[in-house]
């Protein structure tokens, strides 16, 4: 999902428990730890980024709900309780650093299911030209992408992987579209993107399954269930990190519920992405 969407969903949160508060904005931000123009930021809704993590864990805690409400990822507002102690932020490192938090938390994981909502294409079957696309307009080298990419795909490689990876079907058509995002992105890149991606869902199945849900029945922010141990929310340069048995297991039901109500199952899914027209008039 795009960070502008995601950012403008927790803008609404918040709008409601400022008028829950009955109190004014000036007593709001106080009550969570910044100040009335940083409130004021976060409400004009400007700006794609969303505040730093104990900001939100401010927020959930001092009114009562959950950080999965707040993000967007649920729309049950439960309780924090005992989130704060279990809850980690880890800043996206660059370079290798970055690589070597990846191929921990996978290497923690071994043998076990790891479970994953990707932000747009899983980075697993991306190709070089869509990674030299992605980036082009960001501070990131597409060479530690690339790299990346070719971790996250010999990983998968190896005897005894488990990885299921869930995603709204409409990511897939508005690729195959070039809609959005990817409206600058050449037809024959799209094209050859598909063909590469359908070609490793039919090599790594049944290791490696992918389910695609209705994005207009269901919505899920980006993030991956290492195992039992831990599940990281990616909220734009960083990861929100729960490592208690609750939290994970609350994110393991997340997932499960997605792939209950998938369109398409992990058997089906190469056909699907292979019958995806690639659109090539200009829009």
């Amino acid at each position: 999902m795009d960070k502008r969407d995601l950012a403008g969903l927790f803008q609404e949160r918040l709008k409601t428990l400022l008028r829950r508060s009955a109190t004014s904005q000036s007593g709001f931000a106080a009550s969570v730890g910044i100040d009335r123009s940083a409130l004021s930021q976060l409400l004009a809704g400007q700006s794609a980024r969303l505040p730093r993590a104990e900001t939100l864990l401010n927020i959930a805690e001092r009114y009562g709900v959950s950080l999965d409400w707040l993000l967007g990822l649920s729309q049950d507002e439960g309780i924090t309780g005992g989130l704060r102690p279990s809850f980690e932020i880890e800043e996206e490192p660059a370079g290798a650093q970055r690589q070597t938090l990846l191929a921990h938390w996978h290497a923690e994981a071994a043998g076990t299911k790891i479970r994953y909502v990707p932000m747009r294409l899983p980075d697993l079957v991306r190709t070089q030209a869509v990674i030299a696309y992605e980036t082009a307009h960001v501070r990131v080298n597409p060479e530690i992408q690339i790299s990346e990419t070719a971790f996250r795909l010999d990983y998968n490689r190896q005897p005894g992987t488990d990885m299921e990876v869930c995603m709204p079907m409409q990511a897939l058509e508005d690729f195959a579209a070039g809609h959005g995002v990817w409206r600058d992105l050449h037809p024959d890149i799209r094209q050859e993107q598909l063909r590469h991606m359908a070609s490793l869902l039919d090599e790594l199945y049944p290791s490696f399954r992918l389910y695609l849900f209705d994005g207009r029945q269901r919505f899920s922010v980006p993030y991956t269930v290492f195992g039992p141990y831990r599940a990281a929310i990616f909220v734009g340069e960083m990861y929100l990190v729960l490592n208690s048995r609750e939290s994970v297991l609350s994110m393991q039901r997340h997932f499960d519920n997605l792939i209950r109500v998938a369109r398409v199952n992990a058997h089906a899914a190469c056909d699907f992405v292979t019958a995806l027209p690639v659109h090539r008039s200009p829009r």
